[in-house]
Formats: structure tokens, C-alpha cells, sequence
């Protein structure tokens, strides 16, 4: 057989794979639990379900404008603050960071500390000020 037609279906084969990981992905990280939600589903969680809002941005972050009612508690003490968050660990909790990029690592900190359905403000606080919501300083 020739070297170069072998090394070529090879490459192929690698290429189908990568690309249907790829295509799997979406689905693969859905079926892990994190949940985002926007600013319009959000606010409706908020006032129809009485979801808690969990700001894990640092202080002078939280100091300079926070969702109305949010509860301060930075990533890096979310784990021992968890347990006084929600009185109940079936509440739905908002999970809200700058931009959306510290979300997850929260939800799974929340998730290990027995609370069920977690969201993720996607956008963050950005997002909500884009949408014109109000911010408390």
C-alpha cells in the first residue's frame, strides 16, 4: 500500500472525530447540569419563583452596582458561605459574576453544596445594564 494514501485516511479518520466532539459538545455540557438564563428569564425567576441572586464578584465590584436583593458572596469563599445562601436547597438560585465568565465554577461549588437548580446570568451584570435593569449601589 502506498505510505501517503494510509497517512491521508488517518488524517481523515482524526478529522471526523475532532469534528463530531466538537458537534457533541453543546449537548455534552447541557447533560452536566449548568443552566444560563437571560436577563428576561431571570427577572421572571426572580419575581415569580423568589430565586435568590448570588453576586460572586469581589466586594469593590459588588459595591459599585449589584442586582436589587443579591446576596454577596465572592467565588473564592462561595463554598463555605454556601450553606446560609437559600433557606431551602431546592430555591432557584441566580448565579451572577461580570460577564458571565466565573459562572460556572460557582455553579458546581453551589451544586456540591446540595443546592439543585442553579442558573447563571448569561452576560452577567453587563448584560442586565445593557437591558437597562435597575443596579443598587
Amino acid at each position: 500500500m502506498n505510505f501517503f494514501a494510509d497517512y491521508n485516511n488517518l488524517a481523515l479518520i482524526a478529522l471526523a472525530v475532532v469534528s463530531g466532539g466538537l458537534l457533541a459538545w453543546p449537548a455534552i455540557s447541557r447533560s452536566t447540569g449548568a443552566k444560563s438564563v437571560n436577563t428576561a428569564a431571570a427577572t421572571q425567576l426572580i419575581n415569580k419563583r423568589g430565586a435568590v441572586v448570588v453576586d460572586i464578584r469581589e466586594p469593590a465590584e459588588y459595591a459599585k452596582g449589584h442586582l436589587p436583593q443579591a446576596k454577596s458572596a465572592p467565588l473564592a469563599d462561595l463554598a463555605s458561605r454556601a450553606a446560609g445562601l437559600a433557606k431551602d436547597k431546592a430555591a432557584p438560585i441566580i448565579v451572577v459574576c461580570q460577564n458571565g465568565q466565573r459562572a460556572g465554577k460557582a455553579q458546581a461549588a453551589l451544586k456540591e453544596a446540595g443546592y439543585s437548580e442553579i442558573y447563571a446570568l448569561e452576560g452577567g451584570i453587563a448584560a442586565w445594564q445593557q437591558a437597562g435593569l435597575p443596579l443598587v449601589k
